[in-house]
């Protein structure tokens, strides 16, 4: 079956991928439109692992200062040249991510950056609960490491339910940018401030 121009530009307007991209994804897929969009997700995926040891030295500080000036955030995303960290489209997503780190109130980017100490602590804290009583140890090890996850999605920023679309992370919309740029893209840190806390 020919792919068309059409189903090209559809494709196109849907993953913001390469033309040559796009249609060999449609061509892979029979010109499953649907198919061709997780097609082109896995290989953007992949890129981007290959892309995450390359140096980003270039990006934005930007800050994000929520409505009624009680909750404010500074923030530094990285990615490999200034011609891509000066695109509109590098700003919006700046923004969007400051939004969510003043919206979410994550304390870290990344869980590798959370404290041993504090881990430890839930760690502990969720073995310990009255439900878990009695589990045997494998079992218990699984529902532990679970509700660490969830702990981790709440505290680390690339981790958490991304505010304008709740069925993708943080790390998805980072990475999906950096599937459109071809660069890395990083999330190097934040801090966020609240009025009258420490």
């Amino acid at each position: 079956m020919p792919i068309t121009a059409d189903q090209v530009k559809q494709l196109r307007d849907m993953t913001g991928a390469g033309m040559m991209e796009c249609k060999k994804a449609l061509a892979d897929t029979g010109g499953d439109l649907e198919r061709a969009v997780d097609a082109l997700r896995k290989r953007g995926a992949a890129n981007a692992e290959k892309r995450s040891g390359r140096a980003a030295q270039e990006g934005r500080v930007d800050s994000y200062i929520h409505p009624g000036n009680r909750v404010g955030v500074l923030i530094e995303i990285n990615c490999e040249t200034d011609f891509v960290a000066r695109t509109d489209e590098f700003g919006e997503l700046v923004r969007n991510i400051a939004m969510q780190a003043a919206a979410a109130g994550a304390e870290y980017v990344r869980r590798e950056e959370v404290p041993a100490e504090r881990v430890g602590r839930e760690r502990d804290v969720l073995a310990g609960a009255a439900e878990l009583k009695g589990k045997p140890a494998a079992i218990l090890d699984k529902i532990v490491t679970g509700k660490l996850d969830k702990f981790f999605a709440g505290v680390c920023l690339l981790e958490q339910a991304y505010i304008r679309d709740d069925k993708r992370t943080v790390a998805d919309i980072v990475q999906e940018a950096a599937t459109k740029t071809g660069e890395n893209i990083v999330v190097r840190r934040f801090v966020r401030f609240r009025l009258g806390q420490d």
